[in-house]
């Protein structure tokens, strides 16, 4: 019983700091709507502290590859002067893409906590299971679904206005 008890009152601060964490990517992912690119915000966290963060910017830098997580990774690897972000969490306002999955297994970062989910292109068990395929060296434990109403009608109210 007290197992149980020690488990659910980890449990809740696990969900206070995911939701805290997640509240600076969508902090970022508003710069980047502030910018006219698509509003994706993205942290990295290692130890309780941000070592990366950033927001997409495949607009402005003329670059495909100019997701948040993908300039928030090499942040972090900056900080942690390697290329290995073991024991760290990224949260990231979308479903991480193709891409972004596979640079998050190759980075071998711990935990992966994401907002709204990607049914076009998510990689995370949407479209495609990127970590949990079974065929690669590194499997990221993955939570969707934090602050995922906010995050989606960033997104909604996003595309909705770049449709008028």
């Amino acid at each position: 019983m007290a197992e149980e008890s020690k488990n659910m009152n980890s449990m809740t601060v696990n969900d206070e700091s995911d939701e805290s964490f997640m509240k600076l990517a969508l902090a970022e992912a508003r710069k980047a709507l502030d910018k006219d690119e698509v509003p994706v915000g993205c942290v990295i966290v290692l130890d309780s502290s941000v070592i990366g963060r950033a927001f997409n910017q495949r607009e402005t830098l003329r670059d495909p590859t100019a997701h948040a997580e993908m300039i928030a990774i090499t942040q972090a690897a900056e900080a942690m002067e390697a290329w290995r972000l073991e024991g760290t969490t990224m949260y990231v306002t979308l479903e991480p893409c193709v891409m972004c999955a596979g640079a998050i297994v190759l980075a071998r970062i711990r935990r992966v906590v994401y907002g709204a989910a990607d049914p076009k292109a998510g990689a995370f068990g949407s479209v495609f299971d990127i970590p949990g395929s079974g065929k690669l060296n590194h499997k990221p434990e993955a939570r969707g679904g934090v602050l995922a109403e906010e995050c989606g009608l960033l997104l909604k109210d996003f595309f909705s206005r770049m449709r008028k």
